[in-house]
């Protein structure tokens, strides 16, 4: 019979999150399975441990007593503790090690890094980071048992009034509180939407180029998205009757086409409109960054037009404000509020209370609208700075696309480049960029990266990383 000696377990780590009887518990059971410690053979007392790790009296019997619950260890008062004689160490089961993703070669469309040119981030850098925490503090301190309960599935109700009377004055959109549902983000109201409206079989007309999850979600759904291209004016109408003139539903991202950026052309959306009353069809609007829009005023939403109630408007805080929030909202027609409450009450679990609260009282101080404006002019600056750098860098290997507004650049490869076998290149280098390619239904296409400048601090730093993308050109 061997005896463990007690300097024989590993160092105790106190910067795990492990507390130390988890830790010994777990070092005197991988010794038994490993073979290290026999049946039969003597562990250290817990005096002896006690003395020898510094701890605690109680640390050292709670290890053991988890031990001896388990069947490990067996107390034979003067004898010792040893390891339970009739103990039968099993064969450690080998598991099978998960495939890692490669992030260099998928896009996930919301990834969690923060790398230079990454699409979907604001100004992380301009966040009021002083004026949210205190709004923060003070919603934390004026909580009451009555905001600990679950939240409600549509919305706070000051929130949704908010986002009511926001929608009103910036984007012409006349609505009620009831009205607005408030997500966790654009593929939630996608999911609600679909939930609402839609059924397996169905068809619906998605602009080619367009953001790729979107088709994701409708083709798990078994629904049906028919690829209609997009000119200079946006989504071709005329095509989309071509294609699919009995579509149940459009989406369609008019004031700044994702992700080419050009606007809906007035006639389209009203050929839009009357193709959707005619049909008793539905218009899904993503307005993901209408607020950001520099060569004059936002545009008015699509839904400020519908005479018919046809349109469900699709906002969010993510590009606003910051991911993080994990908020976005839907204005839906009158005539089908009920029955998306339904879907909600059925399906949704709600947003977080505290996080709508501090949201709601931003948007009352008038924080919200003034921060809006800062960005407006801040991503005009960082624009612009960001294509001359580019330019500077890249010179006649790429052509730049300038639309009037949006929060990313379209970057032309010439000479028939790969866009994908490029992005892979650079998220190995770590740059961020999206391939045009991949925003093509079926693939194939023009050859462009899409790259955001809502971070980039000056143009010395735009071309440096410009310089760096040539390398690997």
């Amino acid at each position: 019979m061997t005896i463990l000696k007690a300097d024989k377990i590993s160092p105790l780590d106190p910067a795990a999150p492990e507390p130390f009887y988890r830790q010994i518990y777990d070092r005197f059971r991988s010794a038994i399975a490993s073979g290290l410690l026999n049946p039969g053979d003597r562990i250290p007392s817990a005096r002896a441990l006690t003395k020898e790790l510094g701890l605690a009296r109680g640390t050292i019997d709670v290890a053991y007593s988890l031990l001896a619950a388990e069947g490990y260890i067996e107390a034979h008062g003067q004898a010792g503790t040893i390891v339970a004689p009739d103990l039968k160490p099993r064969t450690p089961v080998a598991i099978p090690t998960p495939r890692a993703r490669n992030s260099t070669t998928t896009t996930s469309f919301r990834p969690d890094s923060i790398l230079p040119f990454q699409m979907g981030l604001p100004a992380l850098d301009a966040f009021p980071r002083k004026i949210w925490a205190r709004l923060g503090a003070r919603c934390v301190r004026a909580m009451q048992p009555s905001d600990m309960v679950h939240p409600s599935v549509c919305g706070l109700p000051a929130l949704r009034a908010q986002i009511a009377a926001y929608l009103g004055v910036s984007r012409g959109i006349n609505c009620s509180p009831s009205q607005i549902f408030v997500t966790s983000g654009y593929r939630h109201t996608i999911e609600l939407i679909a939930h609402s409206l839609l059924n397996a079989g169905d068809r619906v007309w998605l602009e080619n180029p367009g953001y790729p999850p979107t088709r994701d979600i409708l083709g798990h759904m078994k629904i049906e998205a028919v690829a209609v291209p997009v000119d200079r004016e946006g989504m071709v109408v005329s095509d989309g009757v071509r294609l699919a003139p009995r579509a149940r539903a459009a989406v369609v991202t008019p004031a700044h086409q994702s992700p080419l950026s050009m606007s809906l052309s007035l006639p389209r959306r009203l050929a839009l409109l009357d193709w959707a009353a005619r049909n008793d069809a539905w218009i899904i609007e993503d307005d993901y960054d209408g607020e950001y829009r520099y060569v004059s005023r936002p545009l008015p939403a699509l839904k400020s037009l519908d005479r018919d109630g046809r349109v469900f408007y699709s906002g969010t805080f993510s590009k606003v404000l910051v991911p993080s929030l994990r908020l976005a909202y839907l204005v839906v027609p009158e005539s089908e509020v009920e029955r998306v409450e339904q879907i909600t009450e059925a399906l949704a679990g709600g947003s977080p209370r505290l996080t709508q609260a501090i949201v709601t009282a931003f948007i009352t101080e008038g924080h919200f609208a003034r921060h809006i404006q800062r960005m407006r002019k801040l991503y005009a600056e960082r624009r612009q700075a960001t294509v001359a750098g580019l330019e500077g860098a890249l010179g006649k290997q790429a052509r730049i696309d300038l639309q009037p507004g949006g929060m990313h650049l379209i970057v032309r490869l010439q000479s028939r480049r790969s866009d994908s076998r490029l992005v892979a290149r650079m998220r190995e280098d770590g740059l961020y960029a999206e391939a045009l390619s991949d925003w093509m239904a079926g693939g194939g296409g023009a050859s462009a990266l899409l790259v955001s400048f809502t971070n980039i601090g000056s143009q010395r730093a735009a071309e440096n990383f410009g310089r760096q993308i040539l390398k690997l050109m």
